[in-house]
């Protein structure tokens, strides 16, 4: 028997493993709780590692609600951590087609949404977690993932078993728990690169906290351009060309010039995260293994562009799924009830994924119709709101929910 064929100990066996302790695994293992399960959460890296950058910072209503039923306060404290901007804007090569200001929240409700940084956001998941008894077990890299029909046995690199009912991969888009049992994701990649900045608030000259999109920015030769604000910073989304370097628009000298043009020259100086991307549009060809013992939710079950917030708002609703679903298996429902969450969640990521992709369509107009949709709308959003206002919601897709009775808006 070799390191890695080490026999489970059956003292550290449990219903399930979470493999993953970022906000969706994390979510997870709050689920699982409540619904009186004993959930593992496995996390590769150490407590305390560092997680730059704002990634995912915008936190909507849906997730909110649902974090808020697994743990009472929890999404009152995440809204009390971050902030909401209640205007936004929308130019056209310089000239603004369309903005709009909400009213202020009233009432001691959860609001629309919440923005601040994602390890924000797991500070306060992790927090629950803890609270709630739960077990974080750190430094666990997962190796193997072996299913049968009574569970799965999960072994980690430094060759350590657990054995559990049911397995949650939560472990992001380079799922081991996804590559361990053998799953392919299929879709598309975006055809631009995008560079995204954090950039430090600056007391000494505050911005108004508004949510700014800039299609063709004139002082960036006509690229596009959006700016978000989030609690202590801002998200600065340059579009790349197709031609474009990406290395020299997300290098430092690079950065450096195009900030400059789209925000104030105090504001380049305090940049925190820069990072590079081709957005993904993926989905895992299925959400679990041959025997239904292992779930995928989050980014090991699919990426989507950014646009729209869809990617760990998703994931949430996964993992809230995930664990009902799981319940439900154990009490009596079996593998039906494993095959119901598959069905349910892919076809939401596959909406979420069309939703996305009608963004990067917008993003990206390839297509001559929509070059001309795109330059009508813009004549005419002076004099027809709805024009500016399909302007403005354009590159964040479609707000419906997919066609599931049972899923929420994402």
């Amino acid at each position: 028997m070799t390191a890695h064929e080490t026999t489970p100990d059956p003292l550290h066996e449990r219903e399930v493993l979470v493999v993953g302790a970022g906000p969706v695994g994390l979510s997870a293992a709050l689920a699982l709780h409540t619904r009186g399960l004993r959930p593992v959460v496995l996390e590769a890296g150490e407590e305390g590692r560092p997680r730059p950058g704002s990634r995912a910072l915008f936190v909507h209503k849906e997730s909110l609600k649902t974090l808020e039923a697994v743990s009472p306060g929890l999404g009152h404290r995440i809204v009390a951590d971050g902030m909401m901007w209640s205007t936004k804007r929308t130019f056209w090569h310089g000239r603004e087609v369309y903005a709009r200001t909400y009213p202020p929240a009233h009432g001691g409700g959860l609001p629309a949404a919440t923005s601040l940084p994602q390890v924000s956001t797991e500070r306060h998941l992790l927090a629950a977690c803890l609270d709630a008894g739960v077990e974080i077990a750190w430094g666990e890299q997962v190796e193997r993932v072996v299913t049968d029909e009574r569970g799965a046995t999960v072994t980690t690199t430094a060759g350590r078993s657990r054995r559990a009912a049911y397995v949650v991969g939560a472990d992001g888009a380079r799922s081991a728990v996804r590559s361990a049992v053998g799953i392919e994701m299929s879709g598309t990649r975006s055809a631009n690169s995008f560079v995204v900045v954090d950039v430090e608030d600056d007391p000494a000259a505050p911005l108004p906290a508004e949510r700014v999109f800039h299609y063709a920015h004139p002082a960036v030769d006509g690229r596009n351009v959006l700016l978000v604000p989030f609690a202590g910073g801002w998200r600065v989304d340059l579009q790349c060309r197709v031609d474009d370097d990406p290395d020299v628009f997300g290098g430092e000298e690079g950065v450096r010039d195009w900030l400059r043009a789209v925000m104030p020259a105090a504001y380049v100086e305090r940049v925190t995260w820069v990072s590079t991307y081709q957005f993904l549009q993926v989905i895992a060809d299925t959400f679990t293994d041959r025997h239904d013992r292992v779930l995928l939710i989050g980014e090991a079950a699919h990426l989507f562009a950014p646009f729209g917030a869809r990617g760990m708002n998703s994931g949430i609703a996964d993992a809230a799924s995930a664990a009902g679903a799981i319940a439900d298996a154990l009490q009596a429902d079996g593998r039906a009830a494993i095959a119901r969450f598959a069905a349910e969640r892919r076809t939401a990521a596959e909406y979420n994924r069309a939703a996305a992709g009608t963004a990067l369509a917008h993003m990206e107009p390839r297509d001559p119709r929509m070059r001309l949709k795109l330059h009508a709308a813009a004549l005419l959003a002076p004099r027809w709101q709805r024009a500016g206002a399909w302007l403005d919601a354009a590159p964040y897709g479609p707000r419906s929910g997919p066609p599931v009775a049972t899923a929420t808006k994402y």
